[in-house]
C-alpha cells in the first residue's frame, strides 16, 4: 500500500512538472486594423564622447593600425551597415552641453584639446567632430541627429553651427566649411535643442527652458531646402511637470519632445548591480523595470494628448536601456558594461512596447551603440564582438516602416517586488505582403505552447529565427563571439489556420509568414 501511495504522488508531481513546463498562451492578431506605421526610426542609436565609444570604438583614425575606411574601423562599419540603422544621435548626451563645435572642423592638428568633464576627466583631442560624424553618417546611409549645447552655449554658436552644416549659400559659415574640405552642405533633419537641461544640461526650471527653447528655435533656420525636425529636450521617468509645462508653453513650435529611460536598480543597497552577476530575483526585477517604461510612456502620452489631439509632436525616447556597474578594473566614467541575454530581453520588451505606441512614438535612441552601458557592439583594440543586443536589432529590423497589427495576448505573470511581469509579449506588423511576429519568453524555466490567431488571414508558410541560451547570464566574448547568436527556428507550424509555436524558455523568436 505504502508503495502504491508513493508511487500515486510521484505520478502527480511529475504531471505536474509536465503541465509547468507546457502551459498554453493565446494571442489574437487584427490585421483589419492595422493602420499606424512603426517609423524606422524607433530603432535609432546612440554615440556619445563617453569612454571609449568614439574614440576607439568607432573611430581610430588613419594612422591606425586598426584596418580602418579614412579613420572609421572597418569592422565597426561593417556591423553596422548590416543593421541598418536609421539615424544617429551625437555628441550626448551631457558631453553635448559642454561641446563646442568650432572646436571640432579644421585640420585635426590645430584642433585645440578640450577635458570631458562629464565623463571620466580625459583629455580629447577633438579629432572626431562635426565632418567625421556627418561623413559617417552618409557612409551608413543613417540620418544625423545633433545633439546642440544649451547649458554652455549661445543661440548664436547653435544657429552658425546649423548654418554651417546645411547652408549651400554665399554665407560665412557655409564658405568656411567649403575651406574646411565639404563643398556642398549636409541634409541635417533631426535637431535636438539641448540635452537633459533639467540635470547635466543646465538644471533649469521647466518654465525658464521652454522660453530658451522658443528663442533658440527661431534663429535655427531651415538653409536650402533642408528642413529641421526641432525637438526640445523633455524629461526623464515619472517627471511629469516638464512635460505639461513644455506642451503648454512651447506646443507646436517644437516637432519633437524627448524622453529619457533606464532600466536601473533603484532598491536594496543602492546599487546598480553587475551585468553579468545576478540572481533570480534580480533578473525578475530587471525585467519588471524595464516593462514599466509602458506606464511612463503612457503617462507622458496622456498629458501630450491633452494639447496634440492629432498627435502632431513626436515623442522621442533618445535615450534608453540598461544601466549597471561598470566591468571590475575599468573606468568608473567610461560607463563599460557586458552584455547578456538579460540585456537582449530589455532590448526586444522595449522594442515591443515602442511599435504598440508608434502612433506618438516617432523616435527611440539606445543607450549606447559601442562600448558604453547597453550598447550593440563591445572592442578592445583590434578586437570586436557583437552583443545580444546586437542580434535583437538584427532580427527586430523587419518591423521597421511596417504596419503595426494590434493583438491581444493572453498570458500568465509573476510578481516580482510589487510589478506584475508578463512570461510573453508579442508584435505584430505587415509590410509588402508579409506578416512579421516576434515574440518572447523570459521565464527562465519554462516554454510556452503558443496559439496565434490571425483572423481570417490566409497564411500558410512560416520561417523563424530564436536568440536563446543556455544560461540567462551568457553573453559574448572575444574568445567566444558566438555563444549568444541567433539560429534557424523550427517549432512553429499553422494547423487548422492558426499558428502553433512552441517557445522555450528565455528566448526571443522572430516569425515571417505569407
Amino acid at each position: 500500500m505504502r508503495k502504491k501511495t508513493l508511487f500515486f504522488v510521484a505520478t502527480l508531481l511529475f504531471s505536474a512538472s509536465v503541465w509547468a513546463q507546457q502551459k498554453e498562451i493565446a494571442i489574437k492578431v487584427y490585421p483589419e486594423q492595422g493602420k499606424q506605421v512603426i517609423s524606422k526610426h524607433i530603432y535609432g542609436h546612440f554615440a556619445e564622447h563617453l569612454g571609449a565609444c568614439i574614440y576607439g570604438g568607432i573611430w581610430v583614425g588613419e594612422d591606425s593600425s586598426i584596418p580602418n575606411t579614412k579613420g572609421y574601423r572597418n569592422d565597426v562599419l561593417e556591423a553596422l551597415k548590416k543593421l541598418q540603422i536609421p539615424n544617429l544621435r551625437w555628441p550626448g548626451g551631457c558631453f553635448a552641453d559642454e561641446y563646442h563645435w568650432m572646436d571640432g572642423i579644421g585640420p585635426r592638428e590645430n584642433r585645440p584639446k578640450m577635458v570631458n568633464n562629464n565623463w571620466g576627466g580625459v583629455v580629447e583631442d577633438n579629432s572626431f567632430g562635426t565632418h567625421e560624424f556627418l561623413n559617417l553618417c552618409e557612409i551608413l546611409g543613417c540620418e544625423p541627429y545633433i545633439s546642440g549645447n544649451v547649458g554652455s552655449g549661445t543661440v548664436e554658436e547653435l544657429a552658425k553651427w546649423v548654418e554651417y552644416m546645411t547652408s549651400d549659400g554665399d554665407s560665412p559659415m557655409a564658405n568656411l566649411r567649403r575651406k574646411n574640405g565639404r563643398e556642398k552642405p549636409w541634409k541635417v533633419k533631426y535637431l535636438g535643442i539641448g540635452n537633459e537641461s533639467w540635470g547635466c544640461g543646465g538644471d533649469m526650471h521647466p518654465e525658464y527652458y521652454a522660453d530658451l527653447y522658443r528663442r533658440y528655435a527661431v534663429y535655427c533656420r531651415n538653409f536650402d531646402g533642408n528642413k529641421l525636425f526641432k525637438i526640445a529636450c523633455g524629461s526623464s521617468d515619472y517627471n511629469l511637470a516638464w512635460t505639461d509645462v513644455l506642451m503648454k508653453k512651447v506646443g507646436y513650435k517644437m516637432n519633437g519632445l524627448s524622453l529619457h529611460y533606464y532600466t536601473i536598480k533603484s532598491w536594496g543597497d543602492g546599487k546598480k548591480g553587475f551585468a553579468t552577476e545576478f540572481d533570480n530575483d534580480e533578473y525578475y526585477w530587471t525585467i519588471g523595470k524595464c516593462m514599466e517604461i509602458e506606464e511612463v510612456l503612457l503617462k507622458h502620452m496622456e498629458i501630450m494628448d491633452k494639447y496634440d489631439k492629432g498627435k502632431k509632436i513626436g515623442l522621442m525616447v533618445d535615450e534608453w536601456g540598461t544601466w549597471f556597474n561598470v566591468e571590475p578594473g575599468t573606468n568608473p566614467g567610461f560607463l563599460h558594461q557586458q552584455n547578456t541575454m538579460r540585456d537582449a530581453f530589455v532590448a526586444a520588451l522595449t522594442l515591443n512596447i515602442f511599435n504598440k505606441y508608434s502612433d506618438r512614438i516617432q523616435m527611440a535612441n539606445i543607450a549606447q551603440i559601442v562600448n558604453v552601458l547597453q550598447s550593440v557592439i563591445l572592442t578592445d583594440g583590434a578586437k570586436m564582438t557583437l552583443t545580444p543586443t546586437y542580434h535583437v536589432f538584427d532580427m527586430y529590423r523587419v518591423h521597421q516602416d511596417a504596419t503595426y497589427l494590434p493583438l491581444d495576448i493572453e498570458t500568465d505573470t509573476k510578481e516580482i517586488r510589487e510589478r506584475e511581469v508578463p512570461f510573453v509579449t508579442a508584435s505584430a506588423s505587415q509590410k509588402d505582403g508579409i506578416i512579421y511576429l516576434t515574440l518572447t519568453n523570459v521565464d527562465l524555466i519554462s516554454e510556452r505552447n503558443i496559439t496565434v490567431d490571425f483572423s481570417d488571414l490566409k497564411l500558410s508558410k512560416v520561417n523563424g529565427r530564436i536568440l536563446t541560451s543556455k544560461d540567462i547570464k551568457d553573453h559574448n566574448t572575444y574568445d567566444n563571439p558566438n555563444l549568444v547568436a541567433p539560429r534557424s527556428f523550427k517549432d512553429a507550424k499553422f494547423k487548422n489556420g492558426k499558428l502553433s509555436v512552441k517557445l522555450p524558455a528565455k528566448s526571443i523568436v522572430v516569425l515571417e509568414m505569407n
